[in-house]
This record gives structure tokens, sequence and C-alpha cells, in this order.
């Protein structure tokens, strides 16, 4: 995998995040457009990547720091940056999607593994995410653990599930150390 690098998302990527992000979303109604798109960006720019793979865009994730337990709306901005009380705290990975060209090949679980050195990096104590259309049984194998009882916007649908999983720091003496958040 020589030709594939994991990089920070730039102005000149939007074109083509916008679009896997309607293919992958659009018929299922969740495809939040361009504007929510960048303003998820613009709340955290060094936690959102570009997969560039066989000499193309290969994918994107986009992440940010949000409170425990709370997520983005789909059908709302960011409001400015994210607050200073978010950061190292929790980490949200609020999309992934790989192009459809590079799919079956690792590099899904090798952009969450970037984002979690970065978020490691930076000190944050969780990840999270929402898990949509039943992707949930493909999180469950990656640490995430289901919390059925927080509320999601409707935006998300029905099926929607919260997950969030402990990031512990290379130096924890163990993933279940108490010097880290308690997320399960």
């Amino acid at each position: 995998m020589t030709d594939t690098r994991i990089r920070l998302l730039q102005e000149e990527d939007w074109d083509d995040v916008v679009a896997l992000e309607e293919r992958a979303y659009a018929a299922s109604g969740l495809s939040e457009g361009r504007e929510a798109l960048r303003s998820r960006h613009r709340a955290s720019p060094s936690t959102c990547f570009v997969l560039e793979h066989a000499g193309g865009f290969g994918g994107y994730l986009l992440a940010l720091p949000y409170p425990r337990f709370h997520c983005p709306d789909l059908s709302r901005v960011e409001e400015g940056v994210v607050r200073e009380s978010h950061r190292e705290s929790n980490l949200h990975t609020h999309d992934l999607v790989v192009a459809e060209r590079a799919r079956g090949q690792g590099l899904g679980p090798r952009m969450l593994r970037h984002l979690e050195e970065t978020g490691r990096a930076a000190r944050y104590l969780s990840l999270s995410l929402v898990a949509v259309r039943g992707s949930e049984m493909l999180w469950t194998p990656l640490g995430y653990r289901s919390r059925p009882e927080v509320g999601l916007p409707a935006s998300y649908g029905a099926e929607a599930v919260y997950m969030a999983k402990p990031l512990p720091l290379v130096d924890d003496p163990a993933p279940g150390s108490t010097s880290r958040a308690e997320v399960s």
C-alpha cells in the first residue's frame, strides 16, 4: 500500500468529498450537503482527513470534538468553532466514507487508526460515532459499544445508534485504566 496515504482535508478536496457523500447517503436521506460538511471541517480542521489511494481520491473522514453522548444534527451546520470545553474530551467521528473503487482493502480501519493516533496525541479521552443503516455490527469489533439510551437528532433516522469507546493513551497501564473516560 505504498500508493496510499492519509492527509489533512484541503480546500481542493471538497468536490470529491461532496460527490462521495452524496453517493453514500442520498438514497437513504442522510446526505447533509456541502455547507453542513464544510462546517464540520471548520470546527476542527486538524481532525478531518482525505485518503489518497492508487493515484486518486479514495475517501474521507470528518471528525470533531463533541460533548460525550451528543452528536451533530445532520440538518444543521456547526456554529463557529468547537468550544474549548469540548477539546480533549471526546472526539466524534462524524463521517467516514471510502470510495467504491477502494473498498474491501482495509482502508476504512486504516483511517480510523489514523484518527485514533491523532486523538491520542491530542489527549482525547474517548471516541464516538453514530452508526446508521445497520452499521452497528461493523463498529462493535473495533471496540465501540452501543449506547441506545442516548437520544439522537431525528435527522439520523429511527434505526441509528450512538456508539462510543475509550481512547486509552499508549502509556496507560491498561485499556480499562481509571485515569481515562468511562464510556461503556
